[in-house]
């Protein structure tokens, strides 16, 4: 009765949080019930690889969880307010933003279920009934467990992702003071050149016959162990650099004697560099990730598989939510700031230029991370 009476103060947006979640929670149970489908009729070592594919898009929708609830307390301070003046505390805020989460991932895992339910009362074709297990008997305990991994997940990394003080009214969550000190910089930048370098040896010339061959999965053909490690080390150490080059993008724009515009722009950039570094590494990654297997799909036809691909759009798709979900928690965290320019006098126009400005700085780090990881990508499944 508490979420019906929440629902109804819903607004645009929350609808629009609400429905993605229940949407990307409803693809991931499609994939772990026809992981299911599969398994009743064949052995368990190939199952158990299909289950193991699900991990990557159901990680995708709990971080998109965490990132959407973080943001909560942020983008409806009002009803954080209301909830506290009725008696709410912390905890319970807490509790009730990671319930609000987890109902709606289940009612896209119910709504998938139904549909697999009904796809196996004779109604499957031949290409979807080996997928939903046509004709073979179904354990009712399995398809409920493997659902109730969805909302469990993403319940659990809404309600860590809250902290208690930032739940509370009149505790709006301050911008994090960029720290990126000598100790914090030494493993991604480590990480970069010696991934790089195992990379090109395992692409040196006569490496396919020293190395022993790596199969790659969704159809992506072989690589070797230094070049497949190679790129994961470099790919982790370009994602951990992203927050600091966004904050060193902030300070090279208020280099010299900047404009007001400059100023503006840079002193939004480098406080934001912290909260916006993590959600771009990941966009970074994915897409970089996604561009290199689409090329490789593309140099040879027939290898792409179906799934893998869905997967990787699920991700991708989680992943540009997450951004637009923390720039939207980030806009308003600066309502106050704003409004404190604007009776400055400050002139709408240079506040719409410095966020224009710095939105072009964080895609130029955007491009820079994502090409290069995208480019190691390539050179590995080359």
């Amino acid at each position: 009765m508490l979420y019906l009476r929440l629902v109804r103060g819903y607004r645009m947006a929350d609808f629009g949080r609400w429905l993605l979640t229940a949407t990307a929670a409803a693809a991931v149970a499609a994939l772990l019930l026809r992981a299911l489908g599969h398994a009743l009729g064949e052995p368990s070592g190939a199952s158990v690889e299909r289950l193991l594919w699900c991990l990557p898009p159901l990680a995708a929708v709990g971080w998109f969880a965490a990132v959407a609830a973080r943001a909560l307390p942020t983008a409806r301070p009002e009803r954080i307010t209301g909830l506290t003046a009725a008696g709410a505390g912390p905890g319970s805020i807490r509790t009730m933003i990671a319930g609000e989460t987890a109902l709606a991932c289940a009612l896209g895992s119910g709504l998938t279920l139904l549909a697999f339910l009904i796809l196996r009362n004779d109604i499957a074709g031949a290409s979807l009934a080996p997928a939903v297990g046509l004709g073979l008997p179904l354990p009712i305990a399995a398809p409920v467990t493997l659902l109730l991994l969805v909302p469990l997940v993403a319940g659990a990394s809404a309600a860590a992702a809250v902290p208690l003080t930032d739940a509370l009214p009149g505790h709006p969550e301050l911008p994090h003071r960029p720290d990126f000190g000598a100790l914090r910089l030494a493993l991604p930048a480590g990480l970069v050149p010696i991934g790089l370098t195992l990379e090109l040896y395992g692409l040196r010339p006569g490496a396919a016959q020293d190395g022993r061959p790596v199969a790659l999965p969704a159809g992506l053909g072989t690589t070797n162990t230094a070049a497949l490690v190679g790129w994961a080390f470099a790919a982790l150490g370009l994602a951990l650099l992203t927050a600091p080059l966004l904050a060193w993008g902030g300070r090279l724009l208020a280099l010299g004697r900047p404009t007001p515009l400059r100023l503006l722009a840079a002193r939004g950039l480098t406080a934001e560099a912290p909260r916006l570094g993590a959600p771009l590494a990941v966009l970074a990654l994915s897409l970089a990730a996604g561009l290199a297997a689409v090329r490789y799909w593309v140099r040879r036809p027939g290898t792409v598989e179906v799934v893998p691909a869905v997967e990787a759009a699920l991700i991708v798709g989680c992943a540009v939510a997450a951004v637009l979900i923390r720039a939207a928690q980030i806009r308003n965290s600066r309502r106050g700031v704003t409004a404190v320019l604007l009776r400055l006098g400050a002139a709408p126009r240079l506040l719409l230029g410095a966020a224009v400005l710095r939105t072009a700085a964080a895609g130029t780090v955007l491009l820079v991370t994502g090409g290069l990881t995208a480019a190691l990508a390539a050179g590995a499944l080359r």
